[in-house]
């Protein structure tokens, strides 16, 4: 993986836009996330927080502006609107290999084990042999709690375990951003803390990471930055102690104020 300069940010977004037919979800989005930052991304439902991370890593085909992963086009080989040509699949491969995700629901291959399906990545795209690959796939599962559950479909996982398991497997391609969508969003209130702790260790170690979530604990204590998003766009951001403890913006007063009343 080639060295990040420590001056420019890891991810950098400027007038990203994207509409799903005449339904306008991303209006002009400017962010940067530096090195070992963790930004949180909150906002109500629709405001198109998911979409945003799906267009960082080309999930989805953003219709306007820019975004470069370490200085690098994610998307087209011309970062302007105009006549810029979108990349091979092949090039989108490599650039994505850099971009972990993990998603709300597991995404695990059924018919693979947990060791399987960390290794797969790590054979097909990073090229690792194979021995390398499955001491990699066992480092990062015993990481995460799974050295008893390498050999386990995920159907003999619970929800939490096999979301470990999504984690383990981006992480384990050392990527120099990872995605987190709503990793808690799917799981039974009971399994929440143990995927959360996971995430909170990778933050503690320096991992630049994007979190879409409604976990206010997790964004109050784990957050480098909050941004609140409304409407498409970025209405607030700063530390969690100014987005959190004393918001001046009535939206996000507003979506706080609802979070606490479920919370309760």
């Amino acid at each position: 993986m080639t060295e990040i300069s420590p001056t420019s940010p890891v991810v950098r977004i400027r007038g990203l836009r994207k509409s799903f037919g005449t339904n306008l979800v991303l209006d002009g989005i400017d962010l940067d996330v530096r090195k070992g930052e963790v930004v949180v991304v909150i906002g109500p439902s629709g405001s198109g927080k998911t979409t945003l991370l799906r267009c960082i890593n080309l999930l989805e085909t953003y219709d306007e502006g820019s975004i470069q992963v370490d200085r690098v086009e994610v998307g087209f080989r011309d970062g302007s609107s105009s006549a810029r040509q979108r990349r091979s699949d092949r090039e989108l491969a490599r650039i994505r290999a850099d971009i972990g995700m993990v998603f709300q629901l597991f995404n695990l291959f059924p018919h693979l084990t947990a060791r399987e399906n960390v290794v797969l990545g790590l054979r097909k795209v990073r090229g690792l042999p194979t021995a390398e690959a499955k001491r990699v796939a066992e480092q990062w599962l015993t990481r995460v709690g799974l050295a008893d559950k390498l050999d386990s479909l995920p159907s003999q996982l619970s929800g939490g375990q096999q979301q470990r398991v999504g984690i383990a497997r981006a992480v384990a391609m050392d990527p120099k951003v990872l995605l987190l969508d709503e990793i808690t969003s799917a799981l039974d209130p009971e399994l929440v803390g143990e995927v959360l702790t996971v995430a909170q260790e990778l933050a503690r170690d320096g991992m630049t990471m994007i979190v879409v979530t409604h976990e206010m604990t997790f964004a109050r204590d784990v957050g480098s930055r909050i941004v609140f998003m409304d409407g498409g766009r970025i209405q607030v951001q700063g530390t969690p102690r100014e987005v959190l403890t004393a918001p001046a913006h009535d939206r996000l007063k507003a979506f706080l104020a609802r979070i606490e009343l479920k919370q309760r």
